[in-house]
């Protein structure tokens, strides 16, 4: 069993930048990648960022590169989104997650949201 715990979110202005963090714990986490999704009323969860353990390869979304960046910390059993030129269209709850490709085991944060208005 894996546990997820974001924290960061909030309202930010346009142009802003705001930092999203995931606390884990569980077993072999290090079997796991880790994400980042957010979902809007009304749409699909869209995956945002991901990062494997051990990895020096980051994913993120195309339209989001050079804007969020995804770290992970395997010692602390973290990962952090750092979103940078917020845009309104960023706005969403976003949902830390875990996941094991080859078991096919999926885990869930309770989602932060992040509103991005001025």
């Amino acid at each position: 069993q894996v546990q997820l715990v974001e924290s960061g979110g909030g309202l930010v202005q346009p142009g802003g930048s705001l930092s999203l963090s995931c606390a884990a714990s569980g077993k072999g986490l290090t079997l796991y990648a880790m994400g980042w999704y957010r979902q809007v009323p009304g749409k699909q969860r869209e995956l945002v960022a991901q990062k494997s353990s051990g990895s020096s390869t980051n994913w993120v979304e195309s339209s989001l590169q050079g804007r969020f960046t995804i770290s992970r910390d395997d010692a602390k059993n973290t990962v952090v989104l750092q979103m940078s030129a917020l845009k309104p269209e960023a706005t969403a709850v976003y949902y830390c997650n875990a996941v094991r490709w080859d078991e096919g085991i999926n885990y869930w944060g309770q989602g932060t949201s992040v509103t991005v208005s001025s």
